[in-house]
Parts: structure tokens; sequence; C-alpha cells
């Protein structure tokens, strides 16, 4: 099966209450908090590498986690930061992934001009002068997936890990069934589109 990184996990909870954002960029160090430039409070992770967006409404979202466990430890840290500086907050805030990202590799370069005929115009996005990869939409589970020439692939708008992996199996299989993914194609057979080299005439 095509092995699957995930890249990035936006999650967002509220925290309850209002918070008090000049105090608490005071108390968080290392604290990004410009209200002229942008309203939420930044507070960057080094362990696990992640960043924490705090609004004054009490709304939370952190992003660049690489997963539900990283998600869960960020914001569960800023919480007791946020709580040992004076301000009340709920104890066990409920955690919702907003999208997960990933990447995955079909090791095989692929013909987008094919797939983009094959899978149908009304499913995909194609458009090489903008953009060098096709854009694709599963509608179950609700996924787009960017393809690349390259074999290369990412897929966003899923909230379950299990939704990415059904979500390649998909496109893997289709494009299997289109006879548009050989493993080890090379870019040259990829192309499709070029001539075949005329043979020698004899002399």
């Amino acid at each position: 099966m095509t092995r699957i990184r995930i890249e990035n996990v936006v999650a967002s909870t509220s925290l309850g209450t209002e918070l008090d954002l000049p105090s608490i960029a005071l108390e968080l160090d290392g604290a990004e908090y410009e209200p002229e430039e942008f309203p939420g409070l930044i507070f960057r992770l080094k362990e696990p590498k992640t960043a924490i967006l705090l609004f004054h409404s009490g709304k939370v979202v952190c992003t660049g986690g690489k997963s539900w466990k990283q998600v869960d430890d960020s914001i569960r840290t800023v919480s007791g930061l946020i709580r040992r500086g004076g301000q009340k907050i709920i104890a066990h805030p409920k955690i919702e992934v907003q999208n997960i990202v990933a990447t995955a590799n079909l090791e095989s370069e692929i013909n987008l001009n094919s797939i983009a005929v094959a899978l149908g115009l009304d499913r995909v996005e194609y458009e090489p002068e903008q953009f060098p990869g096709l854009v694709c939409r599963i509608e179950d589970p609700r996924v787009v997936v960017l393809l690349f020439g390259s074999g290369k692939l990412v897929c966003t708008g899923a909230r379950r890990p299990a939704d990415l992996e059904l979500a390649v199996r998909k496109i893997t299989k289709e494009l299997q069934d289109a006879g548009l993914l050989t493993r080890g194609q090379s870019r040259a057979d990829a192309a499709g589109d070029r001539p075949p080299a005329r043979a020698p005439r004899a002399t």
C-alpha cells in the first residue's frame, strides 16, 4: 500500500471564556501579539513543533502537528500555562480536527492530461499554465487530492487518518483501472503526447 505521511493537523477548541490576550502575551515567553496586524496571539512550541493561535473569544487553533497526540499535547500545554497565569478556563476542552494535510508517492510518473480526461472534467481542475498539479475532488470521503506529474500527491480536507487512506486507495485504483498508473513508469512514457522517434532510413 502507498505510504501516507501526515504533514499537518489543524484542530480547534474553545477554552470556554474570553481571554485576556495582553496579559497572556506577557505570561507566555516568546508569544507574538500584534492586534493591529492580526487579532489573535501566536505562541510557538518547540516540542512538539506546533503553533497555537489564541483569540479573545476563547477560541484556540493548533496547527503544525503531525498527529492527534501532538495536537492534544500542545493544547494541554498552553491551557496549563494560561491557568497558571491566573485565568480560569475549562480543564478539558473538546478538540475537533478541522483539516489533515498529508502527502504520498505513487512511485510512478503520471500523465495529468490523460488523467483529467479519464476522471472527468466535472471532478478535476487542471490548468498547467497557472498551477502544475491536477486538483481532484473525491466525494466520499470528502477529500481533495492534488496530483503531480512526478507521481507525488497531496491530500487535504480530511478529518481522520482513515479518510486519507481511503482517498489514496480510491484514486490509486481509479488510475490503475484506467491504465494510467504503472509502477516504475518513466517520464517519457508518462508524457504520453510526444510523437515516437522516427526509425532511421535504410541505406
